[in-house]
């Protein structure tokens, strides 16, 4: 059943194989406002869960300070212990582009920032690239880059 509710928001999303390239943008900015929403209340062990499903089991996760995971199961404990309840991520108005992957799915790519929970502080900023696998009508993140990890300008760092 738990499995049934993670998968649920990928259900939502549409499942057509040959999206227009706005339905994909669409299409893909929706899946990183709701896999980051799950991120962002991670702390909760049902967000957390939720979070997990929009990741391949295999997923490749590339950090340049933190290294490299190469299952779902490594990052979800590296997010679980580093990031959940410690500070949230913001996308940066603007910056994501999609491009189709064919026959395969798509790929995102832009900047977020990431804000300190104590605080609210948003200070830190790094450019991301997320490839996303569509396959039997369902969207997962199957290869992570997070990189150019750098604080944020003054005039960025506020939410």
């Amino acid at each position: 059943m738990k499995t049934m509710l993670c998968l649920l928001p990928l259900l939502l999303i549409p499942p057509a194989t040959a999206l227009a390239a706005d339905d994909l943008a669409t299409t893909v900015a929706a899946l990183d406002r709701a896999v980051f929403d799950s991120f962002n209340h991670c702390q909760d062990p049902a967000q957390l869960e939720k979070h997990a499903g929009y990741f391949d089991p295999a997923v490749e996760f590339y950090h340049d300070t933190g290294g490299v995971t190469w299952t779902r199961e490594a990052m979800l404990d590296n997010t679980r212990r580093y990031a959940c309840g410690h500070y949230t991520r913001e996308l940066v108005d603007g910056s994501l582009q999609v491009f189709p992957v064919k026959d395969f799915g798509a790929i995102a790519q832009g900047s977020h920032r990431f804000c300190d929970t104590a605080s609210g502080k948003c200070e830190g900023l790094a450019d991301f690239v997320m490839l996303w696998r569509l396959h039997d009508g369902q969207w997962s993140i199957t290869r992570v880059l997070s990189y150019g990890h750098r604080a944020a300008h003054p005039s960025a760092a506020q939410p």
